[in-house]
């Protein structure tokens, strides 16, 4: 790049001496940081845009801020990998932690969802031009709709969705490419503990579970970290099952096409990551135990406390170490994703980006609010699923982020127990806008990513009656 405009700089001297002056008034190389905006999607009333900032300087930036214009009736919904601040219609984005400082050469992305037709005007980053030349005045001519989006829009319905299916014509949603899982799949907890459910070692998981989330890894002394290694109740249930046995089991999984990840937190469990420090902790000791077992991933599953913005960072950082295939579960509580401002819901939607999947536990919750905003579905029903999965599918996960946990049956859960018939319905009204119940999504979501369940043990224990039911449905999605 450098070389190539040294060369070009020597002609326009050279054609200057030659021919006069009238050749200065060629444009302007742009110097420092550059922004270039694109639309991802666009469904017409709402598209998805992508900013990427990038260094083109010689020396570092430690931070940068870009703002622009929308015309009124566009308004920005749901952003990821910066903060955000508006002042009319003027919107500012400001770097997070892990994506501010860029080397010469480097470059950083954010992007949104902004409902209406407009598109950004007047790009300013660190205060000069995005492009390094003038800013237009008024906004772009808004783009016509192009294909329908992979990102739903994040308003949620004012009222209440229609009551006839809605058209099924929204194509299929693909999991990302590098995906180390099928389209749908089954996820299942394995016990690391003794209760009255069925012991199993790890190589007797049944077939029928393509993603097999280890239940639990505990909390240390050290704020942040975490370890793990087979509970000795467990052992003494099996007559003897090491951590040594538990590896090798990890590896015949491995062998039959399966993933296994190991999940932190549960009922009891007591991780924090609450600060950089602790969320350093995390991030390495997750990653030694990944080195360790051959775990695939991390699931967090913490039920007393969450901070999004210091588990963002310990994800991160444990993704920039694994790599591209890592795989990235969440396991919240109904009420953890009842508003994509916090918590949970907030942490999702911040890591959209490296996320493989949520299944948020729809179970001992009592009712909730769905998408409509106007109902409190009650738990154990069809319309329960569909219309909190559509919240945070309308919200801005995509439908490939998005799975339905349900209890295996009895003793697994102390309420919203259902017949595993009725999440196949649920998987149904989702996909393809039929088998629903009074509640009916306002578009459907081919891509949902499948079920899971709490737990293996418990589903064997009552006889694999979730997974043989389930699993063979996923096939049948689109």
């Amino acid at each position: 790049m450098k070389r190539s405009r040294t060369v070009l700089l020597s002609l326009v001297a050279s054609l200057v001496a030659a021919f006069g002056a009238v050749w200065v008034a060629m444009p302007a190389f742009a110097a420092g940081p550059t922004a270039t905006f694109v639309k991802t999607s666009d469904w017409g009333s709402g598209w998805e845009g992508k900013y990427t900032i990038t260094n083109g300087g010689t020396t570092a930036i430690p931070s940068w801020s870009l703002a622009f214009d929308l015309p009124a009736g566009t308004s920005v919904g749901t952003f990821w990998d910066a903060l955000m601040t508006s002042s009319g219609q003027r919107f500012t984005f400001t770097n997070r932690s892990w994506n501010g400082n860029l080397a010469p050469g480097a470059s950083a992305s954010f992007g949104f969802v902004a409902s209406g037709p407009g598109s950004p005007g007047n790009c300013t980053l660190n205060g000069a031009s995005c492009g390094g030349g003038t800013t237009p005045t008024t906004p772009p001519t808004t783009r016509p709709p192009t294909t329908p989006p992979t990102t739903p829009p994040t308003t949620p319905p004012t009222t209440r969705p229609p009551t006839t299916p809605p058209p099924t014509t929204t194509p299929p949603v693909t999991p990302p490419p590098n995906s180390p899982l099928p389209k749908h799949f089954l996820t299942g907890y394995w016990h690391n503990f003794d209760n009255p459910a069925v012991e199993l070692r790890l190589r007797d998981v049944p077939n029928e579970y393509d993603l097999v989330a280890v239940a639990f890894a505990e909390a240390t002394s050290t704020p942040g970290a975490v370890t793990f290694g087979i509970d000795p109740g467990l052992s003494s249930a099996l007559g003897g099952y090491t951590n040594a046995d538990f590896t090798t089991d990890v590896q015949t999984l491995h062998s039959r096409g399966k993933k296994v990840i190991l999940s932190v937190g549960g009922e009891t469990g007591r991780v924090a990551v609450n600060d950089a420090t602790s969320a350093t902790n995390f991030s390495n000791s997750v990653f030694n135990l990944i080195q360790q077992y051959g775990f695939d991933g991390v699931d967090i599953d913490l039920e007393n406390g969450l901070n999004p913005t210091y588990m963002a960072q310990a994800l991160r950082s444990l993704r920039s170490r694994v790599g591209a295939n890592l795989i990235i579960t969440m396991a919240p509580q109904t009420i953890d994703m009842q508003s994509p401002t916090v918590g949970y819901f907030k942490l999702a939607l911040d890591i959209r980006d490296i996320l493989t999947v949520v299944h948020t536990q729809f179970y001992n919750s009592g009712s909730m609010l769905g998408c409509d905003q106007q109902f409190a579905y009650s738990q154990g029903t069809v319309n329960f699923m569909t219309a909190l999965a559509c919240m945070q599918l309308e919200a801005g996960l995509r439908p490939d982020q998005v799975a339905l946990g349900l209890p295996a049956g009895p003793g697994a859960a102390g309420g919203g127990i259902v017949a595993p018939a009725l999440v196949n319905q649920a998987l149904n009204c989702l996909a393809r806008g039929t088998n629903c119940g009074s509640f009916v999504p306002p578009r459907t979501y081919p891509g949902i990513r499948g079920a899971m369940t709490w737990s293996i043990n418990w589903d064997v224990s009552n006889g694999n009656n979730f997974a043989r039911t389930v699993k063979p449905h996923l096939a049948t999605l689109p």
